[in-house]
């Protein structure tokens, strides 16, 4: 008798314990579902019935529930969940909107229809509304280089494409400043900001603005004379992959940090999972790094329209490097203005990121890593595949605008897929890292 009450007690003040973990409640139910064993039973003839038993796997779950809502959720934003998910709901919104800025910006330089408007104005301004507005328009544009070198006897017709393609693109982009404004000066007025979020929020903020004074200096300068008669006008293709970068930051930014808004800890239901995670994120790094250096190679090869240079492959022509890579001076102008080098440096380096995010997958086979993470990896070697595809066609078809927009929406997408295997992959809180058992358990 002094046995079963001795058990009996024990379970009460487990069950009590665990009422109150974290410094949140949890409820009656989940409570009664841990502990409603057959033994728990006899002593406690309330429980409800069930066949529910007691293991590790389900305490450290509802431990770290409570660890999240103390120093995951709150850590970011105020609010509780509702605020959280709306948070994550705008956040990831404004990353889209920045993937279709991209994409539409590739689709304007493949259309050449980047240096169809000749100013620039901070509100943006109307568009032509009268035969007369387009004529002005298409008057200045005749000023211009691009214009008299490569356009030269174009129709007022073709010239209204390129000039939509290119509004639409700008106030595309003062679009999404409005709609990223709106809802955080909301937000910042209901407190649901915290000073870590907010400080994250207004840096994005202030690179968004920049991005858009980038994207006039890179269109300045193709609104210049080229140096030398027989060359086509173009924008600085230092300036386009300042252009690309700094999109790639922003969304980048925003990514990260919807996901964590709404995934404040990692997936983590045991250590070794934790450990396994760490040897994939010392790998998904460099990796991701890569990634990122062959998209802004692309930018150089689009910037030169080195992207015509050679439209075979493996080979470039009949040989597997061209005579004329190393013909500029100085040295290293090669890598960057060499129409040549630049398609040669593309190649490589997106030969090389195939390679890693092959050896990356078959490095982690045999860890024991969470599941979402495994399968993460195994569609990013999927989309390396399918963005190698995409780029040997797109070469071997002359660069069409479909497949170089498709082209250049699939660096975004493998970009993507880092950035969530690098977040999933994470080291999680030492307050969650201490609750979690050594292996995982499933009953």
């Amino acid at each position: 008798m002094f046995r079963s009450r001795a058990v009996a007690l024990f379970v009460k003040n487990n069950a009590k314990a665990l009422y109150n973990v974290g410094g949140s409640r949890v409820s009656n139910d989940a409570t009664f579902r841990l502990f409603s064993t057959g033994l728990a039973r006899k002593c406690f003839p309330s429980f409800p019935k069930g066949n529910y038993v007691v293991s590790i796997r389900n305490m450290s779950t509802v431990a770290s529930v409570g660890i999240k809502d103390k120093e995951g959720l709150k850590f970011l934003v105020n609010g509780g969940p509702r605020a959280q998910k709306m948070i994550g709901i705008w956040l990831f919104g404004s990353a889209a909107w920045v993937f279709s800025m991209v994409i539409l910006g590739g689709a304007t330089r493949l259309t050449r229809s980047g240096l169809s408007m000749t100013d620039w104005k901070f509100t943006g301004g109307l568009p032509p509304l009268s035969d007369e507005d387009w004529l002005v328009e298409f008057e200045k544009y005749k000023r211009s280089p691009e214009y008299k070198r490569v356009n030269k006897g174009m129709s007022i017709d073709d010239f209204k494409f390129i000039y939509w393609m290119e509004y639409a693109h700008r106030m595309w982009g003062r679009a999404l400043g409005i709609m990223f404004v709106l809802p955080f000066s909301y937000f910042l007025r209901k407190g649901c900001i915290t000073l870590q979020l907010g400080l994250r929020i207004s840096t994005l903020l202030a690179l968004g603005a920049g991005q858009g004074l980038i994207g006039w200096w890179m269109v300045k300068s193709g609104l210049e004379e080229p140096a030398s008669e027989y060359a086509q006008p173009r924008v600085s293709p230092y300036r386009l992959a300042a252009h690309l970068t700094s999109a790639f930051a922003i969304y980048c930014g925003l990514l990260w940090t919807g996901l964590s808004v709404v995934m404040p800890e990692p997936p983590a239901e045991s250590v070794a999972w934790v450990h396994s995670a760490a040897k994939v994120r010392r790998l998904a790094l460099p990796v991701s790094l890569l990634v990122g250096v062959t998209a802004v190679s692309g930018a150089f090869v689009a910037g030169n329209d080195a992207g015509h240079a050679y439209n075979t492959f493996p080979k470039m022509g009949d040989r597997w490097i061209p005579e004329e890579v190393f013909d500029m001076e100085p040295l290293i102008r090669n890598f960057f203005e060499n129409t040549s080098t630049v398609q040669l440096d593309h190649r490589i380096l997106a030969t090389a990121t195939v390679l890693s995010i092959v050896a990356l997958w078959l490095s982690t086979r045999k860890l024991d890593i969470h599941p979402a993470v495994r399968s993460l990896i195994g569609t990013t070697v999927g989309m390396a595949g399918l963005q190698v595809t995409l780029g040997i066609s797109t070469l071997l078809s002359y660069v069409p605008v479909e497949l170089g927009t498709a082209h250049q929406a699939g660096a975004l997408t493998l970009f993507t897929l880092m950035i969530l295997l690098n977040h999933i992959v994470r080291r999680p809180s030492p307050s969650l890292l201490k609750s979690l058992p050594q292996v995982a358990k499933t009953i």
